[in-house]
């Protein structure tokens, strides 16, 4: 369970979220959505642990946030933000490997190289492995951030919630890898105690694969629930100043814009 209570945070005068309270359970897509400006990021960020000065209180299960230091969220939490860049020479296999820092000391052992391995055939990097990193494709690389983030949280620790935060993730995709990594998201959050939680732009692959919707505006919550509850024509409207014709079939919801 990732949770937050009552968070604020504001930049001087400039209110950048206003007192947000949601929670987020294992073995569901959490999307949030909204417009430009709407706080989006600004909340991911700070569920992530990146970003301090925020009202409020953030808990991953039990233990509040601000009690736990990088080191020990590194362990259980992993984030993809955007705009990642490298600026040496990498191997895929070695960028994959990255996920794995926080749970070895010097060198890797037996269970971190055969962690890569597997992450990297889930998400179908593996005959890129020795690839320079830097030769890859903008879709590629974003498929390899995927494998690299996802190794960090691979293996269940405990009891402890294994948290993975993605920022727009879908950046750089062709539609047929959008789909597809959504569906190993849906993989994903079938294992023990993972909680997935992305801002995602696209409200077709929202309302295709997202179990909970948390929809922003000014830095509040509009609306959270089901895709059925929070993808109204009178919410879109709303939130997103759009005349949108949302129809439910064959137990799946579709919008066109009007």
């Amino acid at each position: 369970m990732l949770s937050a209570s009552n968070v604020s945070y504001q930049i001087e005068k400039t209110v950048l979220l206003n007192d947000v309270s949601v929670q987020f359970g294992s073995g569901k897509i959490n999307l949030i959505i909204g417009p430009n400006g709407a706080g989006k990021s600004t909340l991911i960020k700070i569920l992530a642990g990146n970003l301090s000065g925020y009202h409020g209180q953030v808990k991953y299960d039990q233990m509040d946030l601000r009690k736990c230091t990088l080191e020990q969220l590194a362990r259980f939490r992993a984030v993809l933000s955007q705009n990642i860049d490298l600026g040496f020479p990498l191997t895929v296999r070695e960028v994959v490997m990255m996920g794995r820092y926080p749970h070895f000391n010097r060198r890797p052992q037996s269970i971190d190289h055969q962690t890569c391995f597997e992450v990297m055939a889930f998400f179908e990097v593996d005959m890129l492995a020795e690839r320079n990193f830097m030769t890859l494709s903008g879709g590629e690389r974003q498929r390899v951030h995927f494998a690299r983030v996802a190794a960090q949280i691979w293996h269940p620790v405990n009891d402890q919630s294994r948290i993975l935060i993605l920022d727009e993730p879908l950046t750089f995709l062709d539609i047929y890898y959008q789909y597809d990594l959504m569906q190993k998201l849906l993989q994903l959050v079938k294992q023990p105690n993972v909680v997935v939680v992305g801002v995602i732009h696209d409200l077709n692959l929202v309302s295709r694969f997202a179990d909970h919707v948390v929809l922003m505006d000014c830095g509040k919550i509009v609306a959270s629930g089901t895709t059925e509850k929070v993808l109204t024509s009178e919410n879109l409207k709303s939130v997103f100043k759009i005349d949108a014709v949302v129809q439910s079939l064959n137990g799946k919801t579709n919008i066109w814009v009007a």
